[in-house]
């Protein structure tokens, strides 16, 4: 049985919708119309992005057909006063470069990329693969630093030897109540006691030594260590071996001294006696004390440092063919060996053959300290020598130093020892192998593996 209203006992059809009212012009509103939110495209759980008839979020309804295509009028045109102002005109200001929140310097992101600049040592590096004697010629070397650099060390050195020598002075008035008359005094004594003037010249010439250090600092901005020798240190494991050599040297001087005494007829040696321990043991104390250091800063002196700062003045840019002979011979260690050794000789008071001896002292020392890389050899030479030196005549009650003429025997006496010294420390120096050169500016690589046997 068919209900009412239906037709053959079928439905009847929906009614046809009616027709959409015409679009009529909308007045202006004072609010403007919101677009939808933007969506992040590539934000995890956003669906399908912008694709038409796609949410723009899970959940949401589907776009309507049409979404995104040709639009209605009046979409897309002018926009209501107020909205949309000029960029910049607003309450936040258009952003300038290298403002608060734009890229670029001072900006939000902070400094530019990579490590702050780090504040540069005052001391610069030896320079790679070169020489002792050319171990002052840095980064930092001027033609001017060496020359500085000994004038400081000379006018420093006797200004702390005048100050030591009132202060002296000073002691001595406080000890004694009595004022030391040089004037007065025999000879060349200073204090009227010759364990007090042993005392003096030993600490006045040890002074030098930190005055040294201070100029190599100071002047030629390098670590004092690079006067000690190439690797930037005193090598204490060398100077040992070395202190072994000069002990040995000392007993061979010894005996070819008295052979000298023998070839002179010398008979003044029967006078000497044995003084006592009394009078014997405290110049003893002050010469143990005070010569390896007066020993060291003249080696440090005459050495080290004229050595280098000679050596530090190649003339390598030289253009002219009379600055490039001066260059060939001024890259060699001999000027730097002859100057040092001449100055050395003038600060003793020798005559005759004595100045051909010490000459060639200060000749070995510095050759071997080229050769070795280092002070350590010529250091412990001088430390034995001088010991020897001072503390044979403080045994006999002589400490006043005689110097002047020197016969031949005993130039020719001090000579064999220093040559037999010079040619054993050598062929230690190689045997052992010593460095003799600054380090070089390779970078070091280590071995690859070796590849796995293939199954």
């Amino acid at each position: 049985m068919s209900e009412p209203g239906e037709t053959n006992g079928w439905a009847p059809p929906d009614p046809a919708p009616p027709a959409p009212d015409p679009d009529p012009v909308a007045p202006a509103s004072p609010e403007p119309p919101v677009p939808p939110r933007a969506q992040q495209p590539y934000a995890a759980g956003n669906g399908q992005g912008y694709a038409p008839g796609m949410p723009y979020w899970p959940g949401a309804p589907a776009q309507p057909d049409g979404w995104g295509q040709v639009q209605p009028d009046g979409w897309g045109q002018a926009q209501p006063d107020g909205w949309g102002q000029a960029y910049g005109t607003g309450q936040y200001p258009a952003p300038q470069y290298g403002a608060y929140g734009a890229y670029g310097p001072g900006a939000y992101y902070g400094p530019a990329y990579g490590m702050p600049p780090t504040k540069r040592s005052w001391t610069v590096a030896l320079p790679p693969d070169r020489p002792y004697h050319q171990a002052a010629r840095n980064e930092a070397h001027r033609w001017w630093r060496p020359l500085v650099g000994a004038i400081s060390i000379l006018v420093v050195g006797m200004a702390g030897m005048l100050g030591l020598m009132i202060a002296g002075m000073v002691v001595q008035l406080a000890a004694t109540g009595d004022a030391p008359d040089p004037a007065a005094a025999e000879g060349d004594s200073i204090f009227g006691n010759s364990t007090a003037d042993v005392a003096f010249n030993l600490a006045a010439l040890a002074l030098f030594l930190p005055v040294v250090f201070g100029a190599a600092w100071l002047v030629q901005r390098r670590r004092p260590g690079t006067v000690s020798s190439v690797a930037g240190r005193l090598r204490w494991r060398w100077m040992l071996v070395c202190c072994g050599l000069a002990i040995a040297f000392c007993v061979v001087s010894y005996g070819t001294s008295i052979v000298a005494a023998i070839m002179m007829d010398d008979q003044s040696g029967g006078d000497e006696h044995w003084v006592g321990w009394g009078e014997f043991l405290l110049p003893a104390i002050l010469i143990v004390l005070l010569v390896p250091f007066q020993a060291a800063a003249e080696e440090y002196v005459f050495r080290g440092w004229l050595l280098q700062a000679v050596g530090a003045c190649t003339l390598e840019n030289a253009r002219s063919r009379i600055g490039q002979v001066f260059s060939a011979v001024f890259r060699t260690p001999w000027p730097g060996i002859v100057l040092g050794s001449a100055l050395f000789t003038a600060g003793h008071g020798y005559t005759s053959w004595g100045i051909l001896d010490i000459f060639l002292f200060g000749a070995i020392a510095a050759w071997l300290t080229v050769r070795t890389g280092g002070l350590e050899c010529g250091i412990a030479l001088h430390v034995f020598n001088n010991l020897m030196a001072f503390l044979l005549p403080a045994a006999v009650g002589k400490l006043d130093m005689e110097q002047g003429s020197v016969p031949w025997q005993v130039v020719l006496a001090d000579v064999i020892p220093m040559v037999l010294y010079a040619a054993v420390v050598v062929l230690l120096a190689r045997r052992m192998r010593i460095q003799r050169r600054t380090a070089g500016d390779e970078v070091p690589t280590t071995p690859e593996p070796e590849p796995l046997p293939v199954p």
